[in-house]
């Protein structure tokens, strides 16, 4: 049963709020049976209050009750706190929040999402802020783009991923070069989560161009894993 927050006070900054409610909201929910299965499902790395995903929105949505939009500064310290904290719904409440307002923040912004795509990081909250936050930031400052060409080739495999998987949502928007290009440069990584990337990658763009994936794939299958190519694939094998 979702308990009722305080009324907003304009003495406080958003973030001070969101946190006051959330933690005692999500830890007063806690559901040790339901966290053992989750926690397993990841590989024990993470601790988990046992929220389920509808459980979860429905209590985000009584903890924003009544907030005014956040400022980047709210965004980062929100984030920064959750991440801070060790059961992993806070992380995913970030995550949401941040997807929900990407629109509000800058290009700075990126180094926060550095941090958090590099700390703590997995494919549960990495692939969130790279499709739903760096890919925003991304479509409009060139500066990010530039970074995403960096992150392409570095050494953290997370980084990579995001990189590949940024330009997701972007269908016809999507620089395909680039993409493409991303890709070749990853094909014989031996990372499973970037061999899933670039097939996830490829398979998305292919509901756009589906001639042009078919022939990338055909000119990288020496080097492209199985993995890659079974998802690159996957929807064009019918037709």
């Amino acid at each position: 049963m979702l308990t009722a927050v305080n009324a907003p006070s304009t003495s406080a900054s958003v973030a001070t709020l969101v946190m006051a409610r959330l933690v005692p909201a999500f830890r007063a929910a806690a559901d040790p049976v339901a966290a053992g299965p989750m926690r397993a499902y990841m590989r024990d790395q993470f601790a988990y209050l046992g929220l389920r995903a509808p459980q979860q929105r429905a209590l985000a949505r009584t903890v924003l009750a009544g907030l005014p939009v956040p400022t980047e500064a709210d965004l980062r310290a929100v984030a920064l706190a959750c991440w801070d904290l060790p059961e992993r719904e806070f992380q995913y409440f970030a995550g949401d929040w941040l997807r929900r307002h990407a629109g509000s923040c800058s290009a700075g912004f990126l180094d926060t999402v550095h941090y958090l795509i590099t700390t703590k990081p997995w494919w549960d909250t990495v692939d969130t802020l790279a499709a739903h936050v760096v890919g925003p930031l991304a479509a409009r400052y060139p500066t990010v783009v530039s970074t995403m060409d960096a992150w392409a080739i570095d050494d953290h495999p997370w980084l990579v991923r995001t990189a590949i998987l940024h330009q997701l949502t972007f269908r016809s928007g999507t620089d395909a070069d680039r993409l493409f290009g991303y890709c070749a440069a990853q094909a014989g990584h031996p990372d499973f989560f970037i061999r899933k990337a670039i097939g996830w990658a490829l398979r998305e763009y292919s509901k756009t161009d589906a001639a042009a994936v078919r022939a990338f794939v055909d000119a990288h299958r020496g080097q492209l894993s199985g993995l890659s190519i079974r998802e690159a694939l996957k929807h064009l094998v019918s037709r």
